[in-house]
This record gives structure tokens, sequence and C-alpha cells, in this order.
């Protein structure tokens, strides 16, 4: 059996058709770029559309339309806009965090402009779960996954595990002011927890998500620290809310 046996030629149509819809955006991508009949099967807008809806439902529902052409090209375009949009949460963190402390009014806000955008997971998986951005940016992208998504556990592990980035470590410590003892006050309570984030999707310590989550909690100073090593950060400080 030669090469040519192996060629686009030699598969129907809807067995070359079902190996493309099988793929990812960026594999598709790629995929067309190995011909011209490839490239022509992976332009199908049947597989666009599809790729649209699993990505954003929500907004495909609005945009559905027996007429409408160019899945591809909508694609592309919203991919970008999502691009330019975690970017700038990106640079959000990274400015307040330059002198390696983050305020957690900050993290909640980065959450908070990922759900203005309207991210949804398959957003923060390619754009926030990457093992080349710091962990506090996958932090932040898991938080928003799991308290805002509502993304079921064995979906974030997996998509965790995907970008090999499940184990990274992060520490979590925090103080509980001391409680009062016959006029006197008793010295804050120091607690700490170190957890990767695949220990944070699987709710092995739920205290840790309420902390991060800040709304849960009441009079208590908060301060995080995530570490990646050898290399340690402060990324969450608060003042006690009742001061």
């Amino acid at each position: 059996m030669n090469q040519s046996d192996y060629s686009f030629s030699s598969l129907p149509n809807d067995i070359a058709l079902r190996i493309a819809s099988s793929l990812e955006a960026p594999d598709l991508s790629s995929l067309s770029c190995c011909s011209r009949a490839w490239r022509e099967i992976c332009g199908s807008d049947c597989l666009w559309e599809s790729l649209v809806k699993e990505r954003w439902s929500l907004l495909y529902e609005t945009v559905k339309n027996p007429n409408f052409k160019d899945w591809r090209g909508f694609y592309v375009n919203r991919h970008e806009e999502k691009v330019v949009q975690a970017a700038s949460v990106v640079t959000l963190v990274e400015n307040c965090s330059q002198f390696v402390s983050l305020e957690v009014v900050d993290y909640l806000q980065a959450i908070e402009c990922l759900k203005t955008m309207q991210f949804g997971f398959k957003d923060v998986q390619m754009l926030l779960l990457k093992s080349k951005l710091s962990v506090l940016l996958n932090l932040i992208g898991l938080h928003y996954c799991l308290n805002i998504l509502r993304v079921p556990a064995f979906r974030t592990v997996e998509a965790l595990w995907n970008s090999q980035i499940a184990g990274r470590q992060f520490s979590v410590q925090w103080w509980k002011p001391g409680r009062w003892f016959y006029g006197f006050r008793i010295r804050n309570e120091s607690h700490s927890r170190c957890l990767s984030l695949e220990d944070l999707a699987m709710a092995k310590d739920e205290e840790v998500l309420a902390i991060l989550e800040r709304e849960a909690i009441h009079e208590i100073l908060t301060i995080a620290r995530i570490s990646v090593g050898n290399y340690s950060t402060s990324i969450l400080q608060s003042s006690q809310s009742s001061q």
C-alpha cells in the first residue's frame, strides 16, 4: 500500500467530514493547511456552526438563521474579540500585582470582568487555563468556572490536565480575629492551606473557596499567597471588614 492510498481523495466525503468534525478549532485550522481538498472540507459551514454553538450557545441562539453563511468568519471574529478581552484581564492582574501583591478587590474585579464579558467555559479553557500564564491567572479562571459558570468538577479537572496545570500549587493563609475573653481579646488565629488547582476543582477544601470568594466571610483578615516551586507571591490581601 503506497502513500497515495492515504490521500484525501481516497476518503469518502462523509468520512472526511466526520474526521474534521471531531477536531477543535485550532486543529481544524491546522488540518485545512494540508491541502486544497482539506481546506475545502475544513471550511464547511456546518463544522464552524457546530463550534460556535458549542462555545457560545447563548450567542448562537441569537444569531441562528438558516440563511446565515460564513460561520467560520463569525467564529474567528468572536475568538479574536475574546483574545483582546482576556488580554485586558491579564494586564489588569499584572499591573495590580507588579509589586507581588494583589488586593482581594482586584482579584474579584478580574472575575467580575470575565462575568461582564460573558466568558464561557471554552473561552476560559483556551485563554486563561494555560501553562504559560501565571498560576494566579489560572486560579482566577478556575474560580470563575467553579463559582460563576458552575462547571462540573470532572470537566474542570479534565481541562486542567489537558493544559498540564492540574498540579500547580498555591497556598492560602488567613487570620481570624481572636475572640473576646473576660474583656481581653485573644490573639488572632492563623490558618493556612496548601492546595493544587486540581484540589480546588475537586472541592477538597471548600473553606478555601469561601475565603477566595470573600463575600462568604466577615470580620476576617484575609491574606492568600500563591507558590510555584521556590517562587512565592502574595496575591490576596484585605483588611478586617469590621475596622
